[in-house]
């Protein structure tokens, strides 16, 4: 695989992770599971706030209310999944 595809695609797993790792906190937060107040806790949250904020931002802006579900980050995960394939398929196809 050329580097330039491994480094895009290296990079679109690793924010699918970040965006899997927010939402799971962001969980974890709202049963109390997790202390917001925890110093940690707070920076990690912050940290991974500004991280998936821009991306899902928009989502939530074309996203009906659905009331106190929030699907963003699946929506964000699908799209990524997508633009992981169609980064492969692009290379695949022109490698050819």
């Amino acid at each position: 695989m050329n580097a330039l595809v491994w480094l895009i695609v290296s990079i679109i797993d690793l924010y699918f992770w970040v965006v899997i790792i927010s939402a799971v906190l962001s969980w974890l937060i709202a049963f109390n599971v997790a202390n917001p107040h925890n110093p940690i806790v707070a920076r990690i949250w912050d940290v991974l706030t500004r991280l998936t904020e821009p991306a899902l931002a928009p989502i939530r802006r074309i996203m009906p209310n659905l009331g106190g579900i929030d699907i963003s980050p699946v929506i964000l995960l699908l799209l990524l999944g997508f633009l992981r394939r169609l980064v492969v398929e692009i290379y695949a196809s022109l490698a050819v």
